[in-house]
């Protein structure tokens, strides 16, 4: 259950990051209230997963599920960069969030 909730705090960190994009392009109430809820959504989801999972483990996996996410979205939303650098690197960032996982 834990790793779940923990999988859902990287989501909400995801959509954290698309609001706060959407915020930058368009400021509106609505933007701030969805960016405000997403983050703090991520922020629970993360002190509750930290209950049965280490700190460490829990924040580099949750930082990871952000990182990558946030990269596949600009990717493939915003039209950045998808060379295979940029690939290589992000599925070394899941296979160390996989690897935690395992060892935890």
């Amino acid at each position: 259950m834990y790793w779940l909730t923990l999988v859902i705090a990287g989501g909400f960190e995801v959509v954290g990051v698309i609001t706060m994009n959407r915020l930058v392009r368009q400021k509106s109430v609505l933007n701030v209230l969805m960016m405000i809820l997403a983050f703090a959504g991520s922020f629970s989801c993360l002190t509750y997963a930290m209950n049965g999972i280490a700190m460490g483990t829990a924040y580099a996996v949750w930082t990871g599920i952000g990182t990558v996410g946030g990269a596949i979205v600009g990717m493939f939303m915003y039209n950045e960069a998808k060379s295979g650098w940029r690939i290589l690197f992000i599925a070394m960032i899941i296979t160390s969030a996989v690897g935690l996982k395992l060892i935890s």
